[in-house]
């Protein structure tokens, strides 16, 4: 059985059963953190101009465009409720950068609504699926060489969760997989830039899944050797790698393990300074007013996204969470990293502004030894005292993950900061349905709790 093949038969046949038991764990986070981060983003720039524009198309009232009770195509709703779950950068993520839930619960969800519903366990299993595969398709800093990881890698994500609720067989899932190399793209200029492009990307990447399972439905085929083909995702993508990577003990060792869950709402890039910098001012006694001196090292792909100079800009809020200079600023002004500072009022303060240009950001080739999230901070005050922190792995990535509390907190600080009515309300609702998800009998449930604003 080629490479390709057994891909596509794990998204056909595997239950959520068959997941490790912190593999359908991570599922749940997964979701929360996405719904979550859509409550909260559902106002953010550019979310309210996408979901007006799928509207105005119009077309089959199949899927609902979340947070508006308006009924779409379901690729449309797809994008909408992509762009929105993204709008933060609070969801979850996997390095180096690749975000996947933000695009397969929202094709799950819609896709639920335009099969006629589907029991939450069967939703489960088709973001496991997708979550899984997405994971195997990631690849490392180097290897994407400036693509973002979500165009390349999130697109195969989203297309087996569409063909998992479809229930499309093997051979229609094969080319749905196939179809998808074909959609695989997108550059990490967009973050750099500050752009709005970082959010409808994930949208795209949600439309192209629902889109790919659709066409695969109908016999469209794309190239069966799209993995191992001479011109297939390993050459293309991996740098003609000659691992088994993508497949080996497929179903016993389940990559979305590694599943990133941000204790602050900016890049994953910035989570370990933004810890290492609370860290200074809650056990170092630390005071914005009394910092003489502040350096900052970086790994060389750390710095290329987020070490550059911090500017407001066009779009503050995008500017700020890929900005290591904003969050030490933020981090030391507040004494916290929250959703309300990364506001463009927030963002613009004069205060914070001459802080964050006092922070001197250096990449640091060294640092690559201990990892692309290993991060120093040397701080010296006003009085003479130096203090100098080091971090590896900062909490909420894998090797040391999140506790159900922190993800609690994470979730709240979304319904706090949701612009929504009955935020509070609607939240404690769908945090407890989430919870029982696989005990729910129709995942329209849920969707209605996401449904008119």
């Amino acid at each position: 059985m080629s490479s390709e093949q057994r891909l596509a038969d794990f998204v056909s046949k595997t239950s959520f059963e068959e997941f490790s038991e912190s593999a359908r764990t991570i599922v749940k986070q997964i979701v929360l953190a996405v719904i979550g981060t859509g409550m909260a983003g559902a106002s953010e720039q550019g979310c309210r101009e996408v979901q007006k524009y799928v509207l105005e198309a119009g077309g089959k009232s199949e899927a609902t465009v979340f947070f508006t009770g308006g009924k779409v195509p379901t690729r449309a709703a797809a994008l909408a409720n992509g762009v929105v779950c993204r709008a933060l950068d609070y969801c979850d993520a996997m390095a180096p950068g690749l975000h996947m839930g933000s695009s397969i619960v929202p094709v799950a969800l819609a896709m639920a609504e335009s099969m006629g519903g589907c029991e939450g366990r069967d939703l489960l299993a088709a973001i496991a699926v997708g979550a899984e595969i997405g994971s195997r398709f990631n690849l490392s800093e180097a290897e994407y060489h400036g693509f973002d990881p979500t165009g390349v890698a999130g697109v195969f994500a989203a297309a087996a969760t569409a063909c998992r609720i479809r229930r499309l067989p093997p051979h229609q899932t094969l080319q749905a997989l196939a179809l998808a190399f074909n959609r695989a793209g997108g550059s990490f200029q967009s973050n750099v830039d500050g752009s709005l492009a970082v959010r409808v990307i994930q949208g795209w990447v949600a439309e192209s899944g629902v889109l790919c399972a659709d066409l695969a439905a109908v016999g469209i085929t794309g190239p069966a050797n799209f993995l191992e083909g001479v011109y297939g995702y390993r050459r293309l993508f991996a740098g003609d790698a000659k691992d088994d990577r993508f497949t080996h003990a497929l179903g016993k060792d389940f990559r979305l393990e590694r599943t990133v869950f941000k204790q602050f709402p900016s890049c994953g890039l910035t989570q370990g300074i933004t810890q290492l910098t609370l860290e200074a001012v809650q056990k170092h006694g630390v005071r914005a007013d009394h910092v003489s001196s502040i350096s900052v090292r970086v790994p060389p792909y750390a710095h290329k996204l987020v070490g550059h100079q911090f500017v407001v800009g066009e779009n503050p809020r995008v500017n700020a969470q890929f900005s290591v200079q904003f969050c030490v600023a933020n981090a030391l002004l507040h004494g916290s990293s929250e959703l309300n500072h990364f506001t463009p009022e927030s963002v613009g303060r004069d205060e914070i502004m001459k802080l964050a240009r006092s922070v001197e950001v250096r990449a640091a080739p060294t640092l690559d030894a201990r990892g692309h999230t290993a991060v120093d901070l040397d701080i010296t005050t006003v009085s003479g005292e130096s203090f100098c922190l080091k971090l590896d792995h900062p909490d909420g990535f894998p090797d040391s993950p999140l506790s159900a509390a922190a993800h609690q907190r994470r979730f709240e600080d979304c319904v706090r900061y949701s612009p929504i009515k009955n935020a509070e309300a609607r939240g404690q609702a769908i945090a407890q349905m989430i919870e029982n998800l696989d005990d729910l009998g129709d995942a329209r449930h849920l969707v209605s709790l996401l449904a008119a604003n």
